[in-house]
């Protein structure tokens, strides 16, 4: 069989055994033939025993990852083998490095914690020390996109009620004011760029955007912000400091201004868990109402665990101050928020829940009451690997949401779903 004809090594591998079809692939990768290595590692991954076909898949992403830089590949073939073999911790530590190299350092450290909550014998403990090493590779510029069909029963966040009570009297609501139902699409996107800055240091340029698009482009809610800053690594810790501008349009006309700092620390908490602390300071300048122009100032911590190999989860404490010009649109805001994930064969799914209290420095003049609110939040989503094709996974969410309060224009329902594909790059 000649090596240099890979159509020939397609027609006669029917003749040949496992191991042969191994030493071929392997003969072939060593010469640097990708191509006939490629073909047939995947044809053995074909193969209907689990061990080799995984073996063979395990030797292919090793191939495309550090011979021929095809990095998301590699992960998603990765993937692939611990759909069938959660616990398969070397393959999901090589994993863990494919994610860092492609500079998804949160996706690479929770792999890190999952391998660890399965269990590690010594030799591969070691190799987990090197891995962390390789989280401190950075991919200068990556991102991802989601795009979504959102069916919303609520776009506008309003209140169902006919009338709204005020110190003057109730006044009827018009139909614009009321909760509006409708069919939207739903764009989310980021991207990120990097260059050194000296040893432990790295310059971190981000920007992202969202818009909730719908026919009627009243309801349209467009948000597009950038920050820079310097990133450190300092020994096992991160520390990510940021600085930028957000504009927000809501109905294709300019709503807000914000520019924004903030400071974000990880530590990592033994071998499974890791802990987050979020400070920030914002002044938002409000084009539609003069008076909710102010400063934010946010507090937030969180911590997140690996409970086995395929299961995870974490919480977070948050608290906020809005400092308005007007005392009715100042007010203190805290809560917190509980998430899990499993995987499910090919199948990640995610719930989440919220809960917030706002209460505001003072009454606002043309309501009787001062605006408390309490909201709650469930998401769930799933992402289906199964049907993944070039990178691309099909997306599903549903959101439910339900906010209490003493100022009947801010008391509203919400349900809402997106079905969508999501890609990385």
């Amino acid at each position: 069989m000649a090596l240099s004809c890979p159509a020939a090594a397609m027609a006669d591998s029917v003749s040949l055994t496992a191991p042969q079809l191994f030493e071929l692939a392997d003969r072939a990768r060593d010469s640097g033939d990708f191509a006939t290595a490629e073909t047939a590692y995947r044809a053995l991954a074909d193969n209907p025993d689990i061990d080799l076909r995984n073996e063979a898949r395990f030797r292919l992403a090793l191939m495309l990852a550090d011979r021929e830089h095809k990095l998301k590949d590699a992960a998603l073939i990765l993937r692939r083998i611990l759909d069938e073999r959660p616990n398969a911790q070397r393959v999901r530590l090589e994993l863990a490095r494919v994610q860092a190299m492609m500079g998804d350092l949160g996706a690479a450290r929770r792999e890190m914690r999952a391998a660890q909550a399965g269990g590690l014998p010594p030799d591969v403990e070691r190799m987990v020390r090197f891995y962390a090493a390789a989280l401190k590779a950075r991919k200068p510029f990556g991102g991802s996109l989601d795009v979504a069909l959102a069916p919303d029963s609520n776009i506008n966040r309003a209140t169902r009620s006919n009338t709204l009570g005020t110190v003057i009297g109730e006044f009827t609501l018009d139909q614009d004011a009321k909760a509006r139902s409708g069919l939207g699409l739903a764009l989310r996107g980021q991207t990120y760029f990097r260059t050194p800055l000296e040893k432990n240091a790295t310059l971190l340029v981000r920007a992202n955007g969202s818009g909730d698009l719908y026919r009627d482009e009243r309801f349209d809610d467009i948000l597009i912000g950038i920050q820079a800053g310097p990133e450190y690594t300092l020994g096992a810790d991160r520390l990510t400091l940021a600085a930028g501008p957000t504009w927000r349009w809501y109905g294709l006309k300019p709503y807000s201004t914000s520019v924004g700092v903030s400071a974000d620390f990880l530590h990592p908490m033994g071998k499974t868990m890791q802990g987050r602390l979020g400070l920030g300071v914002t002044h938002t300048a409000n084009r539609r109402n003069a008076l909710q122009t102010g400063d934010v100032f946010a507090l937030s911590a969180g911590l997140d665990r690996a409970v086995s190999a395929r299961l995870g989860g974490g919480v977070q404490a948050f608290v906020n101050r809005t400092k308005a010009r007007d005392a009715g649109w100042s007010d203190v805001t805290g809560g917190g928020a509980v998430y899990a994930f499993r995987e499910i064969g090919r199948t990640t799914a995610v719930i989440s829940a919220s809960y917030s209290h706002l209460e505001a420095d003072a009454r606002l003049f043309l309501y009787p009451r001062r605006r408390m609110d309490d909201r709650f939040s469930v998401v769930a989503s799933t992402t289906w690997r199964a049907l993944q094709w070039q990178g691309l996974a099909p997306i599903t969410r549903l959101r439910w949401e339900r906010n209490r309060s003493t100022v009947g224009i801010y008391d509203y329902r919400r349900v809402a779903a997106e079905v969508g594909i999501t890609a990385a790059f």
